[in-house]
């Protein structure tokens, strides 16, 4: 079911842990299958010099965390924002479809960890923060509703 590199990030994960005093923190979860992310990053100048997360899942959902830890990392703001739930699936592989969502919860984690930073710097009302974010008001990404869930 799960090919290589997703056996390799979910027996071996990344960035595992929580940063004390981040800069930005998301928790994002699926109330369909359960799965609960939590990312800390430490953002210094724009650019995040530290990423960790916390996951209570399934071998994708720990997968997909862990690999967009490392595809975020040293990057700015603007270039993690980009990053998309497709490609944390291709960076891994793959997924199966039944477990798309986790990356959709990858993706959101970040945009939400990202949105907290941006919240405390205070400069930027909270409509522009979701904007910047691609969030709805609801915390979820707004271009990520047509994933399918299991």
């Amino acid at each position: 079911m799960y090919n290589e590199k997703v056996i390799e990030h979910y027996s071996n994960p990344r960035n595992v842990g929580e940063i004390e005093n981040a800069s930005g923190i998301g928790e994002v979860g699926n109330p369909v299958c359960g799965d609960i992310m939590k990312m800390y990053l430490q953002i210094e100048d724009g650019i995040i010099k530290d990423v960790k997360f916390k996951t209570f899942g399934c071998g994708a959902a720990i997968a997909t965390s862990s690999i967009s830890t490392e595809l975020i990392k040293g990057k700015t703001i603007d270039e993690a924002l980009k990053l998309t739930n497709k490609d944390v699936v291709d960076e891994l592989g793959g997924l199966p479809p039944v477990k798309l969502h986790c990356s959709v919860l990858a993706e959101e984690a970040i945009r939400t960890a990202i949105a907290d930073y941006l919240r405390k710097q205070g400069n930027m009302t909270e409509e522009e923060i979701l904007e910047k974010c691609k969030l709805d008001k609801g915390g979820q990404c707004s271009h990520c509703h047509d994933v399918v869930e299991e």
